[in-house]
């Protein structure tokens, strides 16, 4: 019987490679496992991106719909800026508002 390779499933090669990769302090099964999953999730956006790619080449305003739907499914996590901006609003009601203003325009001067 032959075994047939699903096209989402990583060549062997990658999987030793992850093998080789893993901490030696935690249980391989889990690290690879989910190196695997991302590895898979991320074949089937790609191919998911090619195929609108065919139908709709831009939007009008200039951007690709295969551009949009990456950034909606792999969203970039925040910035330290925008971390310590969001902590700031949440500590906002303990603080002295001076302290607040002078913090707040600090974090908003550096680059994200």
């Amino acid at each position: 019987m032959t075994q047939q390779q699903h096209l989402i499933t990583p060549p062997p090669e990658l999987v030793a490679a992850w093998c080789r990769e893993a901490d030696d302090n935690e249980p391989m099964f889990p690290q690879v496992a989910a190196k695997a999953a991302q590895w898979g999730a991320d074949q089937e956006l790609e191919a998911c991106c090619e195929w609108v790619s065919q139908w709709t080449p831009r939007w009008p305003d200039g951007t690709r719909p295969e551009d949009e739907l990456r950034a909606a499914r792999r969203p970039k996590p925040p910035s330290l800026k925008e971390q310590a901006l969001t902590a700031l609003d949440d500590a906002s009601d303990r603080l002295n508002a001076a302290h607040e203003n002078i913090i707040r325009r600090a974090l908003e001067q550096l680059n994200d």
